[in-house]
């Protein structure tokens, strides 16, 4: 029995730090964003944001509404209505990212009439579109559409994420991608 002590101490204490490297969090989860999360029919409220989506399409080709920029390609356009929550100080959507089969596509910076960077409102709707260009062939799953405030993904804070069911999105040969408004959706 005094032989088989050690051995008996050493697998209890190897058993007890695999649990507790188990339990522990990972850094992420530590310091991560909070999703704020709800369906494509919710209007989702974040600490910074109030976001619903009216809708998603995915189209062959993009155009901006001078007509003055065009892009083609495997599209998807959503349709927001955005406003600010409580200050309009740094109310504006610098960061808009598409979760994807496993993948994170950003929203294009290059279509001039985008709903990102615009400032928003307090009590009124900033409707408008982002668009994403995504791989050929990429053209449905369940996604989730998530706005922030910030550049970067934020530490410690919340993140509007929507989920759209992108198998029931309609395709167009092109669509014409506003300016954003203010007003009602």
């Amino acid at each position: 029995m005094r032989r088989a002590r050690p051995w008996l101490i050493g697998a209890a204490l190897v058993v007890a730090a695999g649990l507790v490297s188990g339990v522990t969090p990972s850094q992420d989860s530590l310091v991560g964003p909070f999703l704020i999360s709800g369906g494509p029919a919710d209007t989702v409220t974040s600490r910074m944001l109030i976001a619903s989506v009216s809708g998603a399409s995915f189209a062959d080709r993009v155009v901006a509404a001078d007509g003055e920029w065009e892009a083609e390609g495997n599209w998807l356009v959503v349709e927001l209505a955005v406003s600010a929550a409580h200050t309009e100080v740094d109310a504006e959507i610098p960061l808009a990212t598409l979760h994807l089969d496993g993948r994170v596509f950003h929203a294009s910076e290059r279509a001039p009439e985008s709903l990102l960077q615009t400032r928003l409102h307090v009590g009124t709707d900033t409707v408008g579109t982002l668009a994403f260009e995504l791989p050929e062939g990429l053209r449905g799953g369940l996604g989730e559409l998530r706005l922030t405030h910030e550049y970067l993904t934020p530490e410690l804070d919340d993140v509007v994420a929507i989920t759209l069911p992108l198998d029931e999105a309609p395709t167009a040969s092109s669509i014409e991608l506003d300016a954003p408004r203010v007003g009602a959706p």
